[in-house]
């Protein structure tokens, strides 16, 4: 049996204590494709679907989450820019809950230890505790 590189996980496994957006959804810049006469370079898109990539980083909201854990980049692969539920609560960041929600290990040598990191990938994201049952983030107005 081949166990699949990205795997479905639920987004209550992966922030327990929440997620909250912080910042605005970008798209993610293809490093690997040539600059532009400007100087700017293509969004990337998913080497799967084709579909163009976006990212936010949201705070995970568990108190024993270390220092290099506490902001977690999700990436969404969708033709228009995902929108973000909006904001009614109290706090400044953007109480979240993903939709369609992957995971990805890998391992991060970039510090003085190796360790295990993550990267997730989503369908889109709902305010917490809606039932939303959607293929693709709505398009941004």
């Amino acid at each position: 049996m081949a166990m699949a590189k990205r795997f479905e996980i639920t987004h209550q496994t992966a922030f327990p204590k929440g997620a909250f957006l912080r910042g605005p959804v970008e798209p993610v810049t293809d490093f690997q494709a040539e600059q532009r006469p400007d100087g700017s370079r293509p969004q990337q898109r998913d080497k799967e679907t084709g579909r163009l990539l976006w990212q936010c980083t949201v705070i995970d909201g568990d108190d024993e989450a270390g220092r290099r854990e506490i902001g977690v980049t999700v990436k969404f692969a969708a033709e228009h820019q995902p929108v973000p539920p909006k904001n009614t609560s109290a706090l400044p960041w953007t109480p979240v809950e993903f939709v369609g929600l992957t995971a990805l290990p890998y391992v991060d040598d970039s510090g003085r230890r190796p360790r295990i990191a993550w990267s997730f990938r989503a369908q889109g994201f709902v305010t917490p505790g809606q039932q939303v049952g959607h293929s693709e983030p709505k398009a941004a107005a």
